[in-house]
């Protein structure tokens, strides 16, 4: 689930160790598109999508604390397959997510003349890793159950660590987007959970507490058996 998701109901859940959907830098799938700058995006029209709660709620951040603008954010879709529909609504700015990002960076439309990749704007702001989602246990569910699913999750995990790039070659398949830039985007990922990555997440927690977004609360782990 979300990285959000999972701090806004933490009472309900239990984090898997060790698994994570993060980066360490740029992340290539979550992208802030633009046609001026975003320090001047006050009171503008930003497009994002409800979808994608951890990457809207740093990109409130990032234009709060790093950018210092406040634009109108407006409900759009984030993960749009056809990009040439993105003209079709009024905007200065829209956050684009999955392979519309990857598509759209690929193009480098000449409509937007200014791209910024959220994950590598935390780590310029941070000097942290930043985690997008995580795998949860429900507190209810029996310890054992749980270790034999995240031990096939990891398993799974580092199976696909290790075959990069037949899966970059199936997703190009699948999504039109360049092999290349599938092997690139997959490689620029980490799917750990690091104290690095565990630094970046509570970093991030205590700013959307302060922000009044999520309750505070401590990070919770299934227990080892």
């Amino acid at each position: 689930m979300s990285a959000v998701e999972y701090a806004r109901d933490a009472e309900r859940y239990l984090l898997l160790p060790d698994l994570a959907i993060s980066c360490d830098g740029p992340v290539r799938s979550v992208m802030l598109f633009a046609k001026r700058p975003a320090e001047d995006l006050s009171g503008r029209r930003v497009l994002v999508s409800r979808s994608s709660m951890t990457s809207v709620a740093l990109l409130e951040l990032l234009f709060r604390h790093v950018w210092r603008s406040r634009p109108a954010f407006v409900a759009g879709d984030a993960e749009l397959s056809d990009v040439a529909r993105f003209a079709d609504e009024e905007h200065e700015a829209r956050l684009v997510i999955g392979d519309a990002a990857l598509l759209l960076t690929g193009r480098r439309d000449e409509s937007y003349p200014f791209a910024y990749d959220l994950g590598l704007e935390w780590k310029r702001w941070t000097g942290l890793p930043f985690v997008f989602a995580v795998w949860v246990a429900q507190r209810a569910t029996a310890a054992a159950q749980a270790l034999r699913v995240h031990a096939s999750l990891v398993a799974s995990r580092d199976w696909g660590v290790d075959h990069l790039e037949p899966l970059a070659a199936q997703a190009a398949a699948a999504t039109g987007v360049p092999q290349a830039s599938c092997l690139e985007y997959l490689s620029g990922l980490d799917y750990g959970l690091s104290y690095g990555h565990i630094a970046g997440l509570t970093e991030f927690y205590r700013r959307l507490v302060v922000a009044g977004q999520v309750p505070d609360g401590t990070l919770a782990f299934l227990p080892a058996a």
